[in-house]
């Protein structure tokens, strides 16, 4: 099953502005400084994007390093 995983250590974007607006901070109350990793399956992917289009959540923003 295709999954992501998204992790602040691993994003370009880390401690940048673009942390204030992005899901992980919404999910972990401090994105920037959240421990571990969050792993998403496809479906829980699109419901997020479901989400963020309704406006209901903030967009996932992480871009990954490399």
């Amino acid at each position: 099953m295709d999954h992501l995983v998204i992790d602040c250590d691993t994003c370009v974007m880390r401690a940048t502005r673009a942390c204030d607006d992005c899901v992980m901070s919404f999910l972990c109350d401090d994105g920037a400084s959240a421990a571990g990793a969050i792993v998403l399956d496809m479906e829980e992917q699109r419901r997020l994007r479901m989400l963020a289009s309704a406006g209901l959540v903030p967009t996932l923003r992480h871009r990954v390093a490399g």
